[in-house]
């Protein structure tokens, strides 16, 4: 695979090919939807630890929970 697919592949620019998709599964010992959605992903930061990256700033807050 070329280092530029990939870059395709992170940005969102390029859609693997079924065949593909389970190579890159295969490889990473990962079920082909741990890898590839149709949904984006949340940031690693917020899945892991619940923070937020702020846009502007570029520093790291808590993430504020919803009161019901």
């Amino acid at each position: 695979m070329n280092y530029q697919t990939i870059g395709f592949l992170e940005r969102g620019d390029y859609g693997p090919s079924l065949k593909l998709a389970f190579q890159i599964a295969e490889y990473f010992g990962l079920p082909v939807e741990a890898i590839f959605s149709m949904q984006p992903f949340k940031p690693l930061s917020q899945q892991v630890y619940g923070m937020q990256a702020k846009k502007i700033t570029g520093s790291i807050e808590p993430q504020k929970k919803e009161s019901a």
